[in-house]
């Protein structure tokens, strides 16, 4: 008996400490989930305070951390606040969650994601948007995304009612269209663009304009050479996970998961998110954190990532 004892101990103590392990990963993954970073991006002729997140994806685990999201968001004074897209996650999907957004003391502008129209969100159907998109025409007289309205498993309805909700707290929905902005002086013209995974993106022409341009989409992999200063998108999480080899393909230009794009002349910044799609209620990241970007902010912010454009 004791020599069978000997022989399994080391297996037991191996087994505990692998528990013991997971636990505290997994609780980790937890508590940066739900601990944002900010990132200031300095920008020449970009108006100040310019708050951009993305990818809320607001369920019952998350909803106290967006409260304090909005707390924060208020108290950088923003001039406008956009949000990029995927307000839900395709399960736990109670639009009363929206409400959030009604505590945010700047006006809000937004675009919806394909989680907000179901798009490319079940089993293959993400890796069949990725192949179908390869069809698509992505310049910028002949832009058309419209093959990929062809899913049956796309939900009108869903994108219409989160549409209701988020008016219904004060956020105006962008679909295909800009808005000219002034901005403690200067102006800003917004632009809007639906969702490309569903096939509603649509970019509308715009007028001639000295004011300085942003476009603001969801999936990164959309957007075109636009006429612009800026393009913001989210979509992919900064990868939600590190994994090795994540910040080698970025710099062999492979692809780009976060930050400024190695890719194209229009500097278009892709941030990590807000929120996650995990499989349970509860957010999960690893050495990605959420983040909030914030545009020429007009008092330092202790602590913040800086980057340049």
């Amino acid at each position: 008996m004791k020599d069978r004892l000997k022989t399994y101990t080391p297996h037991i103590y191996a087994t505990v400490f692998g528990l013991v392990l997971l636990t505290g990963m997994g609780g980790y993954m937890v508590y940066e989930a739900q601990s944002a970073e900010i990132t200031v991006i300095e920008m020449d002729g970009a108006p100040s305070d310019i708050v951009f997140i993305a990818d809320p994806h607001l369920k019952s685990g998350n909803l106290e951390f967006m409260h304090s999201v909005a707390e924060e968001i208020n108290a950088m004074n923003a001039s406008v606040v956009l949000i990029g897209g995927d307000f839900v996650t395709g399960e736990d999907d109670n639009l009363s969650y929206q409400q959030v957004w009604a505590e945010i003391d700047a006006p809000v502008y937004a675009v919806l994601g394909n989680h907000d129209y179901n798009a490319g969100v079940k089993g293959l159907n993400g890796p069949a948007k990725m192949l179908a998109m390869e069809e698509a025409n992505l310049s910028v007289e002949g832009y058309d995304v419209s093959m990929l309205q062809d899913d049956p498993l796309i939900d009108w309805g869903l994108a219409e009612d989160i549409t209701a909700a988020l008016e219904g707290a004060g956020v105006h929905v962008m679909k295909n269209e800009y808005e000219l902005l002034n901005l403690g002086g200067t102006d800003l013209m917004l632009v809007g663009v639906d969702d490309a995974w569903a096939g509603k993106s649509s970019p509308p022409d715009l007028p001639e304009t000295d004011a300085f341009t942003i476009y603001m989409i969801h999936e990164p992999g959309a957007r075109a050479e636009w006429d612009a200063d800026l393009i913001l998108s989210g979509h992919l999480h900064g990868g939600q996970f590190s994994a090795p080899g994540l910040d080698v393909i970025k710099e062999l230009k492979i692809i780009d998961l976060q930050g400024f794009c190695s890719q194209g002349e229009t500097p278009a910044f892709i941030t990590r998110g807000i929120g996650s799609s995990s499989l349970i209620e509860q957010d999960l990241r690893f050495d990605v954190p959420p983040e909030i970007v914030v545009i020429n902010p007009s008092v330092p912010i202790e602590g913040a990532d800086i980057v340049w454009a």
